[in-house]
C-alpha cells in the first residue's frame, strides 16, 4: 500500500464491513453467483468500493454477463481498481481490487462486450451505490 491509501488494522477492517464484505474484501472471497444485491440493478448512478467509497464503475458500463455476478466492460477510470495476477484454486486468473483501500473486488476476463473486450466481474457484497444526482428523490 502506498503512503495515500487508507489504511486500517484488520481488527478495524472487521469493524467497519459485515461479515460477508469481510470475507470478501479482505480475505479474497466470493459470494454465491445470483445472490447479489446489485447483480440485476439498473439505476444510473455510480458504484462504489464498499470498504472505501472510492468511485469503481459508471452504471453506463454494466451489463448482463450471465455470470451471476455485476460485470462491467470498464472501470469509471483506469486507476480506479489495480491489478494482480492470481493464481489460486489452479485457475489463472488476473485479480481486480480497489486501487485506494486495496480491498478485493473481482476478476477480470477478456470475454466482454465492446467497446473493451473486458468483463470486470465483480461480487456486489464489495460494492455500494450511489444514484445519479438527477435521480434521486428531493
Amino acid at each position: 500500500m502506498n503512503e495515500h491509501k487508507p489504511y486500517k488494522t484488520d481488527e478495524e477492517w472487521r469493524g467497519s464491513l459485515d461479515p460477508a464484505q469481510y470475507a470478501v474484501c479482505r480475505c479474497s472471497a466470493t459470494e454465491p453467483p445470483f445472490s447479489g444485491k446489485w447483480y440485476k440493478h439498473k439505476e444510473a448512478g455510480t458504484y462504489l468500493c464498499v470498504a472505501c467509497q472510492a468511485p469503481l464503475f459508471a452504471s453506463e458500463t454494466k451489463y448482463d454477463s450471465g455470470s451471476g455476478w455485476p460485470s462491467f466492460f470498464q472501470p469509471i477510470k483506469r486507476t480506479a481498481v489495480s491489478l494482480v495476477s492470481d493464481e489460486s484454486h489452479g485457475m489463472r486468473r488476473t485479480e481486480v481490487r480497489c486501487a485506494e483501500c486495496d480491498s478485493h473486488l473481482g476478476h477480470v476476463f477478456p470475454d466482454g462486450p465492446k467497446p473493451t473486450g473486458m468483463r470486470y466481474c465483480i461480487n456486489s457484497v464489495a460494492l455500494d451505490f450511489a444514484p445519479d444526482q438527477h435521480t434521486r428523490s428531493p
